[in-house]
């Protein structure tokens, strides 16, 4: 899980309220948690997979990546856009489209991945749309319904754990979304993809 708040902790992140829906019901099911919050690290700009200079804590980061199964960014909305952590998460992911492993697979495959989405305002498919064709081009698998989110509607309003409503939606999506995502994940280490046709 990879928390793009833009709070540093251990300010309260709405977007860490929500995506506890999708990470309890994970565990739950046995899967292992590691969650990053991405602003507290130092991630410099580029495309590349190894550190840009001296203290670039992206090659740890690229590391849990590549060591998880299931992946999930978890972004707020900020003028209908995601974050400007997430954007730095995936130009960074960029680098993982020339990486194969042993057996020619590219990284991402047979790995899955979804999206949680919080704002004060309204976009959510717009950014889940984003996000999710960025993790696609690397070579992820999406599930059906692979995602959650939460807004206030049309214009500004209270934020996720100031109040408002659908949060029983939104929890119920998430947890649908976990099962989704551990679903998927098992079925293809069942049965893998094979590397892409030369």
């Amino acid at each position: 899980m990879i928390n793009c708040t833009l709070k540093k902790s251990p300010e309260t992140s709405n977007t860490e309220a929500l995506f506890r829906t999708v990470t309890e019901q994970l565990e739950k099911d046995g899967v292992q948690v590691d969650v990053v919050r991405a602003v507290d690290l130092d991630i410099a700009p580029g495309v590349v997979s190894e550190a840009v200079h001296e203290g670039d804590d992206w090659p740890d980061v690229h590391e849990k990546i590549l060591a998880a199964r299931i992946l999930v960014i978890a972004t707020p909305t900020w003028l209908g856009q995601p974050s400007s952590v997430s954007k730095r998460v995936l130009e960074r992911m960029d680098g993982m489209l020339s990486e194969t492993d042993d057996a020619g697979h590219p990284v991402a495959y047979n790995r899955v991945a979804g999206v949680v989405v919080t704002g004060n305002e309204d976009g959510a498919h717009h950014v889940i749309s984003e996000i999710t064709g960025g993790l696609q081009d690397i070579g992820y698998t999406i599930p059906g319904q692979a995602w959650t989110y939460w807004n206030q509607g049309p214009g500004p309003g209270p934020s996720f754990l100031e109040g408002g409503s659908g949060h029983d939606w939104s929890r119920k999506t998430g947890r649908a979304m976990a099962a989704n995502l551990l679903g998927v994940a098992r079925a293809l280490e069942a049965r893998p993809l094979g590397p892409p046709p030369q």
